[in-house]
């Protein structure tokens, strides 16, 4: 393998369908997790859990609409791929 096909840490590269999937994945989770942090908060009363909560959502969100584009490109640019 080439350099270009390596990270930094000599990890083999995920093609961007890959990272894409990884992505979406680890957005649901993180947006599972924040409504869940949000909702005890809402319960216990600490609105810093809370707003915790509601930024960790958002983050998820964010990095799942991402790995949903990654996955569209990847898509577009090779779409005989399964």
């Amino acid at each position: 393998m080439s350099d270009n096909e390596y990270t930094n840490d000599r990890e083999p590269r995920k093609d961007l369908g890959t990272q894409g999937k990884e992505h979406t994945l680890k957005g649901k989770l993180k947006e599972t997790v924040g409504k869940i942090e949000s909702k005890v908060g809402e319960v216990t009363g600490n609105k810093d859990t809370e707003r915790k909560g509601d930024a960790k959502q958002v983050e998820g969100k964010t990095q799942k609409t991402f790995g949903k584009g990654e996955q569209k490109v990847d898509h577009a640019l090779d779409p005989d791929k399964p």
